[in-house]
């Protein structure tokens, strides 16, 4: 590939935000022209030296900085990290490294990835990406500070809306309404859900190496779960941030084999349309215990969160896309329309719904008396749909983390003590899945998931709120 096959690949999906569309050929083109390709070896210090000099071509004397983004194979981010930071980094400006996940398998391929890292770049220069990035195109259109060069190229798999996560802490820590209820005192459980309603058709290779929990558990969701459970930092400086949150991971009791339940979807038909299970894939081996679906129960074990359960979920292949942050309320003591409910309270209770993807919103489930002579009581919601409230195009996920790590802003990214807090809670549970050989429960294709999960909830007194008529 030259530099031109490159850029006729670039505008083939490239395009201009809704509200840039002014002279947008112009700068496409302005883009395109800054994209160039270089190919060669991971390993090679050779070849990184190649690459050297044709940045310093184009930087021509001007101030260099470069950011490296690592989507590639963990066993090889070494040798790419060595041979970027001898023979690749800038002599007058910044030298960063995103590295995408899996870090690691566990708790000591974390920490050994993470100290050869270290032995040539600071905790700095390393931005960690719980991403699932391909190919970096109008996230960088409109920067116009840097010159861009593609080592690789991927497409980008946009897993959640940052918009939404972002705005978690600030619905909490600048709306009085919120912040005093956020403790168990007026929380009765909270739920973290992620489903796919397609399979891993296509990647069932990589998937099988690292399991729905690797993939989305262990980083996606418990990252949420922290910064919804941890105290106000002292400010909104990146390591105030993180110091909370990985207070938080350090306080959650050890998740139990018994507060776990591991599925896998199979083969199913639907409306006359057959639908693979996951060990039909051609690359994943045979018999496979690996699992596409798993729910758990974590606690946290300190004074504000005592005793509430936080729940987690994600599966692919599942009857619908989505994922949300669900917040229910303990029930009103003594509540003088409990007869109006009828004997499912669970209708009665206030639920904070933040739905991440699709079709940002927040809403705010609340009961209310039905216009009329009678008194018949129903369940609304106070909607703040964002497609609605806010018309222009919402930034991509990965824009808001490609130019924080331009500038330098690490708050959305994973420090190390961080990393090794979210293995430990976990790697003991995966081993103890993998060296008893836990057959996960079959559900088909394009269903709610296993029924375990429901159990799983039962237990705490817990009905899943995305499974309600209202939300399905």
């Amino acid at each position: 590939m030259n530099d031109e096959e490159l850029r006729n690949m670039i505008s083939k999906t490239l395009t201009c935000r809704i509200d840039k569309r002014e002279n947008c050929g112009d700068k496409m083109d302005q883009f395109l022209k800054r994209c160039f390709y270089h190919s060669g070896q991971y390993n090679s210090e050779e070849h990184f030296s190649e690459l050297d000099i044709k940045m310093k071509e184009k930087e021509a004397g001007r101030l260099s900085n470069r950011l490296f983004y690592l989507s590639i194979p963990p066993n090889i981010f070494v040798d790419v990290v060595r041979c970027a930071s001898v023979k690749a980094s800038s002599k007058n400006g910044w030298t960063r490294v995103i590295v995408e996940k899996p870090f690691g398998r566990d708790s000591e391929s974390s920490g050994e990835l993470t100290r050869c890292l270290k032995q040539y770049l600071t905790e700095e220069q390393i931005f960690r990406c719980f991403c699932c990035i391909d190919f970096l195109c109008k996230q960088f259109m409109e920067l116009g500070r840097s010159l861009i060069f593609f080592l690789l190229l991927f497409r980008i798999d946009h897993y959640l809306g940052k918009e939404l996560v972002e705005n978690l802490s600030v619905l909490r820590f600048s709306n009085l309404v919120f912040e005093p209820l956020w403790s168990r005192n007026y929380i009765r459980n909270v739920q973290l859900i992620f489903s796919e309603d397609f399979g891993t058709e296509g990647r069932g290779g990589y998937f099988d190496n690292y399991g729905i929990i690797r993939d989305i558990m262990q980083n996606h969701l418990l990252q949420i779960l922290a910064l919804f459970a941890m105290e106000t930092p002292v400010s909104l400086d990146a390591e105030d941030t993180r110091n909370e949150k990985v207070k938080v991971l350090r306080s959650m009791r050890p998740l139990e084999l018994e507060d776990v339940i591991v599925g896998q979807y199979k083969g199913h038909s639907k409306g006359g349309k057959s639908y693979p299970g996951y060990t039909d894939d051609p690359t994943v081996p045979k018999g496979s215990l690996t699992p596409t679906f798993a729910a758990a129960a974590l606690f946290i074990n300190n004074a504000r969160w005592d005793g509430v359960p936080f729940l987690m979920k994600a599966g692919k292949a599942l009857h619908t896309k989505r994922a949300e942050i669900r917040v229910q309320f303990r029930h009103v003591p003594g509540n003088l329309y409990k007869r109006n409910f009828g004997t499912d309270l669970d209708k009665a209770t206030n639920e904070l719904v933040l739905r991440v993807q699709p079709d940002e919103a927040i809403y705010l489930k609340i009961n209310n008396k039905v216009p009329g002579l009678g008194m018949r009581l129903d369940r609304s919601d106070l909607n703040l749909l964002y497609s609605a409230r806010y018309p222009k195009e919402i930034p991509d996920a990965y824009e808001r983390l490609l130019i924080d790590a331009i500038e330098g802003e690490r708050r959305l990214f994973i420090r190390s003590d961080e990393l090794d807090a979210a293995w430990s809670l976990f790697t003991p549970l995966l081993k103890e899945l993998e060296e008893k050989k836990i057959a996960p429960e079959l559900y088909p294709y394009g269903s709610r998931g296993p029924v375990g999960a429901h159990y799983l909830a039962a237990k705490y007194n817990v009905r899943w709120g995305d499974l309600s008529s209202e939300d399905s």
